[in-house]
């Protein structure tokens, strides 16, 4: 019996060890998971020469009454947790429903990715996530140079995000370089795939569906390298019905019994990254929902508008200075916004993005604005005028 029991032991100690070397235990999948963030303060009423001139889709802190502002305070939850398994979660801790509610905890990503295939380059993604649509809607906005997205491309979709499955695909050394773009302060959009696919709901983040047939989306996007420098172009459209809900419509507006309204765009998108000269444009048109005040109705009415940012990367040391500026053109309505409101904005903004290290980051942006936007009860308002606009942002 000993002599077994000796055996036994020796056996033990032989499939724990190799050559003397103890073999680790397995990592459990708890211990892959990772947590970052982001915090993002604002003041907009600096030298400020009109207090009616808003966005609420940029910032509820534009204008009168608006003060210091967290717009952004996110914790991001992430963790290849097996070798074709890997999830995200990102609530916003600062999330603004109106001008005066602010503050609120809300998810803003909850998706796992299922792996199709050994090395990951064919995926699906389930769950609340960025709907593949625009270069700048899939940048994060933490490293966004400009402070808010532009209102031609975001106007598709609120909060960039909505319920859905989407099929990504990418080889391996495309993937790496789309993690590089970002790890290396190059401003990427992260990995979204080369060509991606997919069924969303329609209505926009944290809304619920309000009717039985799906948005489907298709995006092609590739980056590659011309001398030391690297430049990504990509073309993306999606369609599908929108349903304007009953708390998105003024008492008095017309509109068709159904509140289904056609919404389809295609956009392209250029890309030169700042290496140390970077240019940034996109364009879209479309269809969509929009007010006709003439009529007092929302009707399908045509779309259009892009933008174009230029930037130029510079390091002192350990400090990153950025100087950027960008254009930006918008006519056609908002369907997220009430009465789906009426939209013509001209922008133009420069500033300065300064990294004294890669924890802290200061912008500062002087904002020239001339913007229409009306519905059933604000009609004929044109607001224009100028302010500037800053940003402490903490990376942890």
């Amino acid at each position: 019996m000993r002599q077994l029991l000796v055996l036994f032991s020796f056996y033990l100690f032989l499939s724990q060890s190799v050559l003397g070397q103890t073999v680790p235990p397995k990592k459990q999948w708890f211990e892959s998971i990772q947590l970052r963030g982001y915090m993002q303060v604002r003041y907009n009423r600096l030298l400020e020469t009109n207090p009616l001139l808003q966005c609420a889709q940029c910032d509820r802190s534009w204008g009168d009454n608006g003060g210091f502002f967290i717009r952004r305070m996110r914790l991001i939850f992430s963790g290849q947790i097996s070798e074709r398994v890997y999830f995200y979660i990102q609530p916003d801790l600062a999330s603004n429903p109106s001008s005066t509610a602010t503050q609120y905890a809300q998810i803003r990503d909850a998706y796992v990715d299922v792996g199709l295939d050994a090395k990951n380059e064919f995926r699906l993604r389930v769950g609340q996530s960025k709907v593949p649509f625009g270069f700048e809607n899939m940048q994060s906005s933490q490293n966004r140079i400009p402070l808010d997205r532009n209102d031609a491309l975001n106007s598709a979709v609120a909060n960039e995000r909505d319920l859905g499955v989407f099929f990504y695909w990418a080889p391996k050394n495309i993937r790496t370089l789309f993690a590089s773009l970002v790890n290396d302060g190059l401003k990427g959009s992260g990995d979204y795939g080369v060509f991606s696919f997919g069924a969303y709901n329609g209505q926009t983040a944290n809304r619920a569906e309000a009717n039985n047939s799906p948005h489907i989306v298709s995006r092609f996007s590739y980056p590659f390298a011309v001398n030391k420098q690297i430049v990504e172009m990509g073309v993306q459209a999606y369609t599908g019905q929108y349903i304007l809900t009953p708390d998105l419509i003024n008492a008095g507006v017309k509109l068709p019994a159904t509140r289904s309204f056609l919404d389809q765009r295609i956009a392209s998108s250029f890309v030169l990254y700042p290496k140390p000269f970077g240019i940034q444009a996109e364009y879209n048109i479309g269809r969509g929902p929009r007010f006709n005040k003439v009529s007092d109705s929302v009707e399908v009415s045509s779309l259009k508008g892009g933008y174009i940012t230029a930037s130029y990367k510079t390091q002192k040391g350990k400090h990153v200075i950025i100087p950027f500026s960008r254009y930006q053109y918008y006519q056609g309505g908002k369907k997220h916004e009430m009465d789906a409101m009426a939209y013509d904005v001209k922008e133009f903004e420069v500033g300065v993005e300064w990294q004294p290290n890669k924890n802290i980051e200061l912008v500062t942006m002087y904002t020239f604005s001339d913007r229409r936007f009306e519905s059933f009860k604000n009609q004929n308002n044109q607001q224009k005028g100028s302010l500037l606009r800053l940003q402490l942002q903490l990376n942890f």
